[in-house]
């Protein structure tokens, strides 16, 4: 099984959901599209590990629900114990910044400014979520304490880049990057 497998395993065994619900639910931790969640789902349905129901709806087509067997609890929790990869970065910003000695001063402050403001809009749009989470999941051993860890881990990160962001600044001054 792939990564993926066990994101969609680990989020199924919090709360069963169609494969629409998960594709949404994995983008903050794995980019992936509904070509590639469909047939895992699908696969993992036929090892045993989900099991799934479909759902008649009036206004839109059937939904199936997946929810997670005995057997897929035991798989996700064996790779649980196995050690983890090293994590991955793909950042076209970092790329960028290889580059910026063939950027006018002000295109190079433009840049960072940007990335700043997202950064910021990303802190408040974690932030929100984090204040929407009831108190008693703010306490190990609750299914929501991990939504709670991850959401700090988020913050924090990226609080980092707006101040690697702000190191920038005041590191270059007025921006004349030299060659």
């Amino acid at each position: 099984m792939n990564i993926l497998s066990y994101g969609l395993l680990a989020l199924v065994s919090r709360k069963e959901a169609s494969g629409y619900d998960l594709m949404l639910k994995i983008q903050p931790f794995w980019q992936a599209k509904h070509s590639q969640i469909y047939p895992l789902l699908g696969s993992m349905e036929e090892k045993g590990l989900l099991s799934a129901i479909w759902i008649q709806q009036a206004d839109k087509p059937d939904k199936k629900l997946y929810s997670i067997t005995p057997e897929g609890t035991k798989k996700l929790h064996e790779w649980l114990l196995e050690e983890t990869a090293a994590p991955v970065m793909r950042d076209e910003f970092n790329l960028k910044c290889f580059c910026i000695h063939l950027a006018e001063p002000a295109e190079v402050r433009r840049m960072f400014d940007d990335r700043r403001a997202f950064h910021l809009d990303r802190i408040q749009y974690y932030k929100n979520i984090q204040d929407n989470i009831p108190t008693e999941h703010r306490n190990p051993g609750h299914i929501g304490f991990e939504d709670y860890i991850l959401l700090q881990k988020a913050i924090m990160r990226t609080q980092a880049s707006v101040d690697w962001i702000d190191w920038v600044e005041k590191e270059y001054g007025q921006w004349k990057v030299e060659i």
